[in-house]
């Protein structure tokens, strides 16, 4: 699964450490939907430099990553707002709605180093069609690959990404 992902680049590999954890979805109780994998199965899916932690208590799993200070400050609003999209619109992450019936969507949270959060957003296994997963793809992966030298790729990815998800960003970063 890893060698199939995009590679992050070095400035996105001090993003910080992601740990893994679901939450009950409000309004997906349906009984006829399978358990969601178990913590180590949705692990797997999730192969980076920094390492995770999964925890199952749910159909929605959330990825927390840590931003440094440092790439905020840097980075300033633009990095604050793709920080969740970065990691959501993998083909891990589509794998996972994919072959998991019983998830029913996943939301990525990004911190700061005092655990303020910074932005979050959630992906509902229904919000893209196979067309818009490759979009998706071929976005964020634009954006890992060359999004520091041309920034209008980070950008495209969250205008995408507040397009397809339910998002939230700190007030520090809503310019």
């Amino acid at each position: 699964m890893k060698d199939r992902m995009t590679p992050l680049p070095a400035w996105l590999r001090g993003v910080g450490t992601i740990a893994l954890a679901t939450m009950v979805a409000t309004g997906c109780d349906d009984p006829n939907l399978p358990p969601p994998p178990a913590a180590e199965v949705v692990a797997e899916y999730y192969t980076t430099p920094a390492g995770l932690e999964v925890a199952i208590d749910g159909r929605i799993v959330e990825i927390e990553v840590t931003q440094s200070d440092r790439q905020l400050r840097r980075g300033g609003t633009l990095w604050a707002k793709m920080g969740p999209y970065i990691f959501l619109f993998t083909e891990e992450s589509q794998r996972l709605l994919e072959d998991h019936a019983g998830v029913q969507g996943i939301r990525v949270t990004t911190r700061n180093s005092a655990g303020r959060m910074v932005s979050t957003a959630l992906l509902d296994r229904d919000a893209l069609t196979d067309v818009q997963w490759q979009r998706a793809l071929n976005i964020a992966g634009r954006a890992r690959k060359d999004g520091t030298a041309q920034m209008t790729l980070l950008e495209d990815l969250v205008d995408w990404g507040e397009e397809y998800t339910e998002f939230e960003y700190d007030t520090r970063f809503h310019h």
